[in-house]
């Protein structure tokens, strides 16, 4: 099942709006095919470890991330190649969350007289599909809110220099969560202060939907999101408040400008995660300032945290944190995290936990 789940990592980023699955096929203790789901469309991980393993996937035992499927959609179901395998045991780490499976997948294999194991590995699994599992559930994205910081709490100096806090090592982290997101958003102050790509430097690494919150559309035309190097889409979500010029200078230049409700001012949370939803993004990688930051936090939006400590002083009381808005009054209205874990990362440290939904 370990085998399955590093298998199941590598469609991670790819396959929306399906989960990453990864399967493999074991016969007198040895594996003899295996495979991982790598786009949407495309056959499911237990169809392409049931080809690599041929007649020798009969008798044998299936390793499978997530239930099989057992319902026609862009592909036929799995549970059929299963039973035409000639599989003798299937082991599952989870049930699939899709109301469509469900444990229906796992019920029509026991009826063909299938074994079935449920359970291994299963909370790596679920951390794995978590983007997945609240997709399928609600529509809306997975969103993990990225923050790099010094040990002083600050995201720049008191100049607006933020070039860089974190080391190489952590860095090259951010890259590779981009690369494992359907989009990363920012806010358009990140991008008059950075101008920042947004993009995936990584071999073999592929860009993520770059989404923009620009209420009023200040976005520049020659900002490098607007990037024709890279396959990658540019949406800027605003509001009612943008210049109808400037949003035909922008779809000139290739930029998909989504008009969105607005709360207070600014584009409302709520619509701009359905329309993402209803886009195919089960998941959302925020990588901004403090008050984009703050306001995801307060409207509850917020599912994972992940935070890099540079061994870094910046001090300066104009230095921004990560962040800002009003704030809270008292300690115990904070914004806790759970589930916790704490690592090294190159000279920093990577805390990473989930945000506590409930107020107990």
């Amino acid at each position: 099942m370990q085998r399955a789940l590093e298998l199941a990592r590598q469609g991670l980023g790819r396959t929306r709006p399906n989960p990453a699955v990864g399967a493999v096929v074991v016969r007198d203790c040895k594996i003899v095919g295996e495979g991982y789901h790598q786009k949407a469309g495309t056959p499911h991980a237990e169809i392409h470890a049931l080809k690599a393993a041929g007649e020798m996937a009969r008798g044998a035992t299936l390793y499978v991330t997530l239930e099989p499927c057992c319902h026609y959609g862009r592909t036929p179901p799995c549970t059929e190649a299963i039973k035409a395998a000639g599989i003798r045991k299937v082991v599952i780490a989870m049930p699939d969350p899709n109301p469509k499976v469900a444990g229906e997948g796992i019920r029509q294999l026991k009826e063909a007289g299938i074994e079935v194991e449920v359970g291994v590995l299963a909370q790596e699994a679920g951390r794995l599909n978590e983007a997945f599992s609240k997709y399928i559930t609600t529509g809306l994205p997975w969103v993990t809110m990225k923050v790099a910081m010094t040990l002083d709490g600050k995201i720049a100096t008191r100049t607006g220099a933020s070039r860089w806090i974190t080391c190489e090592a952590s860095r090259q982290k951010v890259h590779e969560l981009r690369d494992t997101h359907d989009a990363v958003l920012v806010g358009i102050g990140t991008v008059l202060a950075d101008d920042p790509l947004l993009t995936t430097r990584l071999p073999g690494g592929r860009d993520a939907v770059r989404v923009i919150l620009d209420s009023s559309l200040r976005l520049p035309l020659n900002a490098k999101v607007i990037n024709p190097s890279s396959p990658a889409p540019t949406w800027v979500a605003t509001t009612d408040r943008a210049p109808v010029e400037k949003i035909k200078e922008l779809e000139r230049l290739g930029v998909e400008v989504l008009i969105l409700p607005s709360e207070r001012g600014r584009v409302s949370w709520a619509a701009l995660l359905k329309t993402l939803g209803e886009r195919e993004i089960t998941s959302v990688l925020l990588e901004g300032g403090a008050e984009v930051n703050a306001s995801a936090l307060e409207n509850g939006i917020v599912d994972r945290v992940i935070v890099f400590i540079a061994p870094k002083i910046f001090g300066g009381r104009e230095a921004p944190g990560p962040v800002g808005g009003a704030g809270i009054s008292r300690p115990d209205e904070a914004w806790r995290l759970e589930e916790v874990e704490v690592q090294p990362s190159g000279t920093d440290i990577m805390i990473t936990g989930l945000v506590k939904k409930d107020s107990t």
